[in-house]
C-alpha cells in the first residue's frame, strides 16, 4: 500500500521517516507541502485521517506563530486558512496510509502506522 508523507526535506525527523519507509520497501509518495501548498479540501481530509483539529497540527515554536497567532482564538475554518497561507506552520512529518495518518513525532508513530 502506498504511503504518503507531508515532507520538508530540511527537517531531520521528516527525512528520518522517509528513509525508514523506503528501507522498509514502502511505495512512498512525497508531498513537499511548502512547495505544493495543500488546498482546503486536502487539509480537511488530512485532519480527518489524523482525527485532529487544525490547531493541533500547528508548529507553535515557529517565529511566525509567536508573532502573529500565539494567544489568539480562531475557529477551525480560520486555522485552515492560516495553514494554507503559512504552510510552514504545519507539523511534520505527517505520514498517511489508507484512511489513517499520524504526525511522525515521536518516530514510533510512523512505525506503528505502517507496521
Amino acid at each position: 500500500m502506498k504511503v504518503e508523507v507531508y515532507h520538508n526535506p530540511r527537517c531531520s525527523k521528516s527525512r528520518e521517516a522517509v528513509n525508514y519507509l523506503n528501507e522498509q520497501g514502502h511505495e512512498v509518495q512525497i508531498i513537499e507541502y511548502l512547495k505544493e501548498v495543500p488546498v482546503r479540501a486536502d487539509l480537511e481530509m488530512l485532519l480527518a485521517k489524523l482525527n485532529l483539529r487544525p490547531h493541533e497540527i500547528i508548529r507553535t515554536g515557529e517565529q511566525i506563530y509567536k508573532e502573529r497567532f500565539k494567544g489568539k482564538n480562531f475557529n477551525d475554518d480560520e486555522w485552515i486558512d492560516i495553514l494554507m497561507e503559512y504552510p510552514k506552520l504545519i507539523e511534520r512529518p505527517i505520514v498517511i496510509r489508507g484512511n489513517k495518518a499520524v504526525i511522525g513525532r515521536p518516530f514510533g508513530r510512523v512505525v506503528e502506522l505502517v507496521g
